[in-house]
């Protein structure tokens, strides 16, 4: 299988993806073998509880330190000291201090609402696929709502997509009203692009909350996280119905990848240039939560 290439808006360079997991991951996905195991155990919600509990035994302790350092994590951004975490899931889920992650402030943008590979789509009916070109989700699976997703088949959407090495916190991208978490319930497949390129389905099919974000200037704008293998648990730390503001903190995830979306409807937002040129190349785009995603268009409502 290839390796994964995404570009660093903030070196210029095009860079290839360490991944956690690798050689498992290929394996799942690139055999008969791994796919069969794939649809006995892995997506199975019980592994991934099961796996959440083992890092949250003390012993994990000792895979924090070699992790910070194989994936040149760098420890002063945390909130907590590296001894202070009980477990490698209380690592995986830190938070991180509010200068490591300042929120972009003009009044007219919109932020990433996470740490992570970004791509974008900005017209869903003239979308020629994700990952690789042809391949594409279906709107209607994806939010479980016929009336929504016709509200939003011509609106623009963005994916994010987070690493098991990444902060693991998600946040808002714009200041407004944010309603209840809806669930839809499913297995816990892999997001890594390794998957996704073999099924780009897994997106619609995965456990994933949905939330409505009523706002200002970007109209209703709609907000999924969505679980993955080892990420059965998504959290959430907001408080429905309460005002919010641009870059507060949503939830979190805890240990494994997963991903969020950031669905606008039409004509609501004008995406960077740099993230709509690599996501045109199927390329994904590494920005931090909090550094800017776009702007209100001139024209828009």
């Amino acid at each position: 299988m290839d390796e994964i290439v995404y570009h660093d808006r903030y070196t210029g360079e095009d860079r290839i993806e360490k991944v956690y997991g690798d050689k498992a991951l290929r394996w799942t996905y690139g055999t008969i073998a791994g796919r069969l195991s794939l649809t006995l155990v892995v997506k199975r919600t019980l592994f991934s509880h099961w796996y959440g509990w083992r890092m949250d035994q003390p012993k994990t302790r000792e895979k924090i330190a070699p992790f910070i350092k194989e994936y040149e994590l760098d420890s002063d951004e945390f909130v907590r000291d590296v001894d202070e975490f009980a477990n490698f899931n209380e690592f995986f889920f830190r938070k991180l201090k509010p200068e490591a992650r300042p929120i972009d402030a003009a009044a007219d943008s919109v932020v990433f609402p996470a740490d992570g590979r970004h791509l974008c789509i900005p017209d869903l009916s003239k979308c020629e696929g994700l990952f690789v070109k042809g391949e594409m989700f279906d709107l209607p699976t994806l939010l479980q709502d016929s009336a929504l997703a016709d509200r939003y088949a011509s609106g623009s959407l963005l994916l994010s997509r987070l690493c098991p090495v990444d902060y693991h916190r998600f946040h808002f991208p714009a200041s407004g009203v944010p309603g209840e978490s809806r669930l839809i319930n499913g297995p816990l497949y892999s997001v890594n692009p390794i998957a996704l390129r073999q099924n780009i389905h897994i997106l619609t099919s995965n456990k994933r909350c949905l939330t409505q974000l009523e706002t200002e200037s970007f109209g209703t704008v709609l907000l999924l996280e969505i679980g993955a293998t080892c990420v059965g648990s998504i959290q959430q730390t907001y408080s429905p119905g309460e005002t919010i503001s641009k870059g507060d903190e949503k939830g979190y995830f805890r240990f494994g990848g997963s991903s969020t979306m950031v669905l606008f409807e039409p004509g609501r937002i004008q995406f960077d240039a740099d993230l709509i040129e690599n996501s045109r190349q199927h390329r994904e785009l590494y920005a931090r939560m909090g550094d800017h995603l776009g702007n209100r268009p001139a024209n828009s409502i």
